[in-house]
């Protein structure tokens, strides 16, 4: 018997860097230090890619833009994020509902937090009330206490979108 709904949880983090834009979940934040990564190294995003991709049985970000392929320098991860869609909705799939995590001390960003909500519902082609969007510290533990980085984790519901399909 098949359900036709699928789960997928995804987890990224990147290290701070000088000399970068912080780019979360497609929105740039104003701070002294961006994200370092291949792309624009937006963790919010890439958590979200790797859920997406996980739930639909169609391997991880790095499969699809691999750190290798100088195509995706610098690419910005809401343009990947739309492919990862793509890919999905290709797949058979349908997306219910993604919620996200940032793990991060500093900037604050919850005067941000329903521009990226919008961001990546746009990029998804979901209604903005599909998409959930938390900050959280980590009072002042490991890479994110210390503040060397940020972190974001991500989880989502596909809904099958042909009878039997198994995305597979």
């Amino acid at each position: 018997m098949s359900v036709g709904l699928r789960i997928g949880i995804g987890y990224d983090a990147h290290r701070f860097a000088p000399g970068r834009d912080l780019v979360l979940g497609g929105v740039n934040i104003p701070f002294e230090h961006g994200l370092l990564g291949h792309s624009d190294a937006d963790v919010l995003s890439h958590a979200l890619m790797d859920a997406l991709l996980g739930a639909a049985r169609a391997k991880d970000i790095g499969h699809h833009f691999p750190d290798t392929d100088e195509a995706f320098a610098g690419a910005s991860s809401i343009m990947l994020l739309e492919k990862v869609a793509a890919i999905v909705r290709g797949q058979g799939f349908e997306i219910v509902d993604a919620d996200c995590v940032l793990q991060l001390e500093k900037p604050k960003i919850a005067r941000f937090r329903e521009e990226m909500r919008a961001q990546l519902a746009h990029a998804m082609g979901v209604p903005l009330e599909r998409v959930g969007l938390k900050a959280t510290t980590t009072e002042g533990l490991g890479f994110v206490g210390r503040q060397e980085g940020v972190a974001a984790q991500a989880v989502v519901l596909l809904e099958s979108t042909s009878t039997g399909s198994t995305g597979e």
